[in-house]
């Protein structure tokens, strides 16, 4: 049930979630995201970090000893700063581009496939007190305060927790060379991040399941709702008896001029009627003029009995006729037997009456 509004007792249906999809609007959790980032990042560093190291020392050792012996102006200060941008913007590809991919991974994971290009104005509140009520007062603004404390009060420790653990290894980092002490601190620093990451993680899937609950809540439907929609899409129930109404009219009609021809109606003996018709001058064989079942099938026999229509009953022939043969066509070869047992007695009984 909907906390905004307590009618609001049933799950959202497929319609309109997917209308809100095309209008943009999906269970989206940033701290997953941040976090897929960052880890990324973090372990791309890690173990990238030699290939790093390798080629920024090159660049650094060719400024340093053949850069620096080369004449100062304003072509060779340029060309240089060009080379080292390049080359520097190469290194880094690797290392954005992965970042990239695994951001767009975790994009289309959380929300699927998914492109919407237009700007919703609707959404934008030119209310500054309802605006500033909606980002202080709100429960989301509450959740997103109390999701920013903690991450906080994480990054905050971790260093603390971290350094505490390596004050025992400070005092021989005096005896270290540069290299050493570079080294140290960046494995100090992977295993702050590291710390840090950890309760990050479980904040994120906290948030995910938290932002689809949301999500699933604002969508709720009263029943009320899910009737007119289930009535938008079956069509209103009015307007298709109207239209069943004028169907059975126009069939009525039709009916009322073909089954005076027929001579001989086989029926089942309520649900099914066919009205079958036999002259040699229009087909080699018994013709099915009308048929239909239920209302249909009353109607048929209601005008056959209006002209003296024989009625005849054999269910099995008559579902047979009804399955088989449509309206205009020549019974087929394995029902003449049994038609024609049925019209050599009207033949007589039309004889007599003649």
């Amino acid at each position: 049930m909907s906390r905004d509004d307590p009618s609001k007792t049933e799950k959202p249906t497929q319609k309109r979630i997917n209308k809100q999809r095309e209008e943009g609007s999906v269970a989206k959790s940033t701290e997953v995201s941040t976090v897929v980032v960052l880890l990324t990042a973090v372990l791309s560093m890690r173990y990238m970090g030699e290939f790093y190291f390798k080629n920024f020392s090159e660049i650094f050792s060719w400024f340093f000893s053949e850069g620096i012996t080369q004449p100062l102006n304003q072509q060779t200060v340029y060309n240089m700063f060009v080379w080292s941008m390049l080359k520097m913007a190469l290194l880094l590809l690797p290392l954005m581009c992965l970042i990239a991919l695994a951001a767009y991974t975790n994009l289309r994971l959380q929300v699927g496939k998914l492109w919407v290009f237009k700007f919703r104005w609707d959404r934008i509140n030119l209310n500054i007190f309802s605006a500033l009520k909606q980002l202080i007062i709100s429960p989301e603004a509450l959740v997103r305060l109390a999701r920013s404390i903690l991450q906080a009060s994480v990054v905050a420790i971790a260093p603390y927790i971290v350094i505490r653990q390596e004050m025992q290894n400070l005092l021989p980092l005096f005896h270290q060379n540069v290299m050493g002490i570079m080294t140290y601190m960046l494995m100090v620093a992977y295993k702050m991040v590291c710390y840090a990451l950890v309760p990050m993680i479980l904040i994120a899937i906290a948030d995910l399941w938290y932002t689809r609950w949301r999500y699933t809540d604002n969508l709720m439907m009263s029943k009320e709702e899910i009737k007119d929609e289930r009535r938008q899409a079956e069509g209103d129930p009015e307007i298709k008896q109207k239209q069943l109404r004028k169907m059975f009219e126009v069939m009525a009609r039709r009916l009322q001029s073909t089954v005076p021809k027929a001579d001989v109606i086989i029926t089942n003996p309520t649900h099914y009627a066919v009205a079958l018709r036999y002259d040699l001058t229009e087909a080699p064989a018994p013709m099915v003029l009308a048929k239909g079942v239920d209302r249909i099938a009353k109607k048929i026999r209601d005008i056959a009995i209006e002209n003296d229509i024989p009625i005849h009953e054999n269910p099995p022939l008559a579902q047979a006729l009804y399955k088989q043969v449509e309206i205009g066509e020549t019974i087929p070869e394995e029902m003449y037997q049994a038609v024609a047992g049925i019209l050599s007695r009207l033949a007589k009984f039309k004889g007599r009456r003649g």
